[in-house]
């Protein structure tokens, strides 16, 4: 995949990577992996739509409060080559 990355983002996986990844985080991706193979994950999913996907919704307006969002927007206000092929039309989805 880091052909398709800066060089400065390649680097920075190879300082930052083993301090991100550590064992802890590798066991926690096989709980979540475990969910997933054993239906418990489908399951949940299901019950929340069941429900309108009540907190679903609400992780998602939590998470769009997020003060990096108001970031991201300012920074990609300034790169209007991002705008000209838009995949999602915010104003509709």
């Amino acid at each position: 995949m880091n052909y398709s990355v800066s060089n400065t983002a390649e680097y920075g996986e190879y300082v930052s990577g083993p301090r991100i990844i550590t064992p802890e985080t590798k066991a926690e991706m096989k709980r979540v992996l475990a969910d997933i193979q054993s239906g418990k994950f489908t399951r949940e999913w299901m019950l929340e739509n069941k429900v309108n996907q009540t907190a679903f919704k609400a992780m998602r307006a939590r998470a769009n409060a997020h003060p990096i969002e108001a970031v991201g927007e300012k920074l990609r206000a300034m790169m209007p080559w991002i705008g000209k092929n838009k995949l999602v039309d915010k104003s509709r989805n």
